[in-house]
């Protein structure tokens, strides 16, 4: 419940920055919808349980500015059980933010929200970080992430892994 506040606190707190005097104009320049897969490695408590993690990240996103862009994140990243041990996932609900440096080039970025984790008794989810690192072109955004779910009952679902999404844009 706390780092549930917390989530809260954050996004209230930095709401100010993002406050605009001017209509948002929405176009194929600015916004687009990105979709794309996920392959990781578990890493830390996931690591005993599962010996890989494939999912799919979808993102909405808006451009401030040609470097800047915010946008909110979701999808699901099943973890394959190993042993005994039953598949289990995380369905994150977060924000992002990324700054690209070039048109075409490096960016880095962060998610940061609510981790919903699946097929775990004992645990509903928590708070939900996701820090990026790639490269992007116009249509493509292939990335290195390192995904940390701080679920409850002292329970880290974390994965190192890359990604690849495809930018929809809007017209």
């Amino acid at each position: 419940m706390k780092k549930t506040f917390l989530i809260i606190g954050i996004v209230l707190g930095l709401n100010p920055l993002f406050g605009q005097e001017e209509d948002i104009d929405l176009n194929a320049d600015n916004s687009w919808l990105k979709a794309g897969i996920t392959a990781g490695v578990p890493v830390g408590d996931a690591d005993d349980v599962s010996s890989f993690a494939l999912g799919l990240d979808l993102r909405g996103q808006y451009l401030f500015n040609p470097n800047l862009g915010v946008g909110i994140a979701s999808g699901y990243s099943n973890y394959f059980g190993e042993d005994d041990y039953d598949d289990f996932g995380i369905v994150p609900v977060a924000g992002f933010i990324r700054y690209y440096f070039t048109p075409d080039g490096l960016f880095f970025g962060t998610d940061l929200g609510y981790g919903f984790v699946t097929g775990v008794d004992d645990t509903d989810g928590g708070l939900y970080v996701n820090p990026q690192i790639g490269y992007h072109n116009r249509d493509w955004n292939f990335y290195a992430y390192y995904q940390n779910t701080f679920a409850e009952n002292d329970v880290d679902i974390q994965a190192v892994g890359v990604g690849v999404t495809y930018n929809i844009r809007f017209q």
